[in-house]
């Protein structure tokens, strides 16, 4: 089985379930919405960072943190209310080069989530500048050198398990924060 296949089936369910839980996908999200996903995602990405600072040959590094924190520091987000603090599990395996390439797919998958709500939400949360959510143009030729690199690199079945593994649990990760953040301030942000 193809690499790409096995994780879009490995993580179907999973990435439906985020589609409709994060606090951007309310139906008028808001500032504190894209704030609350920001931290979200700060908390997730953090102690993923040194396991993908090994970026695949053929794709620049891209420092999402660096976005996601400039983003919080928008003077359109001041004056909000605190925010719990959110740590992530740790992913078991990053040691795992297949594994992390599962974890990778996930990351670099959620850019092309991104643009989709750049285009959607740019107009309506102005004057913030979405800077994380815009990235630096079309993910999509960088999604085509990540999913060259993913085939070449991810092909024998133990290899597409271990990818599969770390999608999996890096979409766990991820739920497991939104269901810390939910019980705070994430369900009345943007819903009336």
């Amino acid at each position: 089985m193809d690499v790409l296949t096995a994780l879009r089936a490995a993580t179907a369910q999973r990435h439906a379930e985020l589609d409709t839980r994060t606090p951007l996908a309310a139906e008028a999200p808001d500032l504190r919405a894209y704030r609350d996903h920001l931290h979200l995602l700060e908390a997730w990405l953090a102690p993923l960072q040194p396991a993908l600072a090994d970026t695949p040959s053929g794709l620049p590094p891209r420092d999402y943190l660096s976005l996601i924190r400039a983003d919080l520091a928008h003077p359109a987000l001041a004056g909000l209310p605190a925010l719990p603090s959110l740590q992530a599990a740790l992913l078991p395996q990053l040691d795992d080069a297949a594994y992390r390439w599962g974890v990778r797919y996930v990351v670099e998958g959620s850019q092309l989530g991104g643009a989709v709500l750049y285009k959607r939400l740019h107009d309506k949360l102005a004057p913030h500048p979405l800077a994380y959510l815009r990235g630096d143009g079309s993910p999509g030729p960088r999604w085509q050198q990540f999913l060259a690199a993913l085939r070449g690199a991810v092909v024998s079945e133990r290899q597409i398990e271990q990818a599969c593994h770390g999608a999996r649990q890096a979409f766990d990760s991820l739920i497991g924060l939104l269901d810390g953040l939910s019980s705070s301030s994430v369900e009345t942000a943007g819903r009336p």
